[in-house]
């Protein structure tokens, strides 16, 4: 075990985001040695890894090249060559998510047949291999608005998804293959982490409760614990717990090590289905930086490094606000108000290091800490409020 730290034992990590820089984090208190790449020199994990490079995450030479050395490699995005990822396995590098899993999470398609498969509620779908064949689909009784459209590849931070309510709408159906999936009159959109290891030890954090912009598909808010009512005749928790065996049941027949996030909706009738997972830290886990003992970024470095999972235990009621460009801005960015939200008491700032803003980019996200839920809710609202992430 003491042979990760302050040694030469290298991390790889594919994707310099800001998921790779909070990452990063972790790995320099444990004074674990670092190697990112990423397609941008202005990645953000630029200052935080002992190693950056720059290259394309779907080359598999380029990710064959980066990876000498490397003693265990995992991800902070899934468009990654998994080719590279097989090979790199073969070869006997540690690899999280396993390749195979993540070929699965990679295809929305694939993704949802996966569940299908598995006895794991999602919603009902169909695939198809091109736009004619969906529009075929829809000019047919087999499928009739409204519903959902969603390329099967390449999709992020809600774009890829179309909600399609009108004929209109019909025009934001791509080219390329895609499914549809009937729209779920969801009561909420939950959200549960769960952390393995290849030991098979599990923990999850606590359900939490996402609140989504209603024109950019992206998370506005995230709620931690979920406010879970009665539904269908089961208590809120009931319910919880059959989100947590659902989420776990999902990450250990995928086989993850590491981190996955699903997503779920919960109906008026308190049916849990299964929307997406990501294998990964995750937007829905941003608020356990503060808001948990463990946070997710050092429970995915124990998950793939098979070290003892931390508490996921919640230390006080947490909202997560994501900061995004604003509508009409675009260029260096500024954010604008920010001394008086750092006098506001329990808010906390973090800020991704992407010099360039533009209408709806994650650019950082506040988290909000009180002793009541609901106060926490309303401080997070003034947050967003006063808050601007604007350019110069």
């Amino acid at each position: 075990m003491n042979d990760f730290f302050s040694s030469s034992f290298t991390l790889g990590i594919l994707g310099g985001g800001q998921l790779g820089k909070m990452l990063l984090t972790e790995t320099r208190k444990y004074d674990i040695q670092t190697k990112v790449l990423d397609p941008s020199p202005e990645a953000p994990c630029r200052i935080g890894s002992n190693h950056f490079e720059v290259g394309d995450l779907k080359d598999e030479a380029r990710v064959l090249e980066f990876a000498k050395g490397v003693d265990v490699l995992t991800i902070e995005i899934e468009h990654v060559s998994t080719e590279a990822l097989r090979k790199l396995k073969a070869q006997g590098v540690q690899v999280h998510p396993d390749p195979e899993a993540l070929a699965i999470i990679q295809d929305k398609g694939a993704q949802k047949s996966f569940y299908k498969d598995h006895n794991i509620a999602t919603s009902p779908f169909e695939l198809f291999k091109n736009r004619d064949e969906v529009m075929a689909a829809l000019a047919s009784d087999r499928w009739n608005l409204p519903c959902v459209w969603k390329s099967r590849t390449g999709g992020y931070d809600g774009f890829g998804v179309s909600v399609l309510r009108t004929e209109e709408d019909l025009q934001n159906i791509g080219e390329g293959i895609s499914l549809l999936e009937e729209m779920v009159p969801f009561a909420m959109e939950l959200a549960v982490v769960v952390a393995r290891n290849p030991k098979g030890e599990v923990a999850s954090y606590p359900i939490v409760e996402m609140e989504f912009h209603p024109t950019a598909n992206q998370v506005e808010y995230v709620l931690a614990p979920a406010r879970i009512d009665a539904f269908g005749g089961k208590t809120g928790e009931q319910i919880a717990a059959e989100a947590k065996e659902l989420a776990e049941r999902t990450a250990t027949k995928l086989g993850i090590c590491g981190l996955l996030a699903v997503e779920l909706f919960l109906t008026p009738e308190g049916e849990l289905l299964v929307n997406e997972v990501a294998p990964r830290p995750h937007n829905s886990g941003h608020w356990t930086i503060e808001g948990a003992y463990t946070s997710q970024f050092e429970q995915h470095l124990r998950g793939i490094m098979d070290l003892p999972l931390g508490s996921t235990q919640l230390k006080a009621p947490s909202v997560m606000v994501n900061l995004v460009g604003a509508e009409g801005h675009s260029g260096p960015v500024r954010y604008d108000k920010m001394e008086e939200t750092l006098a506001m008491p329990g808010v906390y700032p973090h800020i991704y290091g992407k010099k360039e803003t533009r209408p709806f980019r994650k650019m950082g996200h506040v988290t909000v800490v009180s002793d009541k839920l609901d106060e926490a809710r309303q401080l997070a609202e003034e947050v967003k409020g006063n808050l601007s992430v604007i350019s110069h």
